[in-house]
């Protein structure tokens, strides 16, 4: 039996969830799903400019996991972008 999943804090609620390619139709994309506690990873890494034990302490997680966290997040927008597919943030 897995352990149970800790809860994460996130701090904020987007708005906007969907990002495309400009010009493409949504039917001809591939998504690619980001979920939030990614978002947050790269809302406090990123534009709060915390280093990563303050985001850790922030999100009621550990530093590794949140490595974890925020490296899934840079891979799959990596993707999204060069790739040319949509991004969708999921709760």
């Amino acid at each position: 039996m897995p352990r149970p999943r800790l809860y994460r804090r996130i701090g904020f609620n987007p708005n906007v969830t969907y990002f495309k390619p400009q010009g493409v139709p949504m039917r001809f994309l591939e998504v690619i799903e980001l979920t939030a506690e990614e978002a947050e990873a790269m809302r406090l890494k990123n534009i709060k400019d915390l280093d990563q034990l303050e985001c850790a302490k922030k999100m009621n997680t550990s530093q590794s996991t949140f490595q974890r966290i925020l490296s899934s997040a840079y891979k799959k927008i990596t993707e999204a972008i060069i790739q040319g597919k949509a991004i969708k943030i999921v709760r």
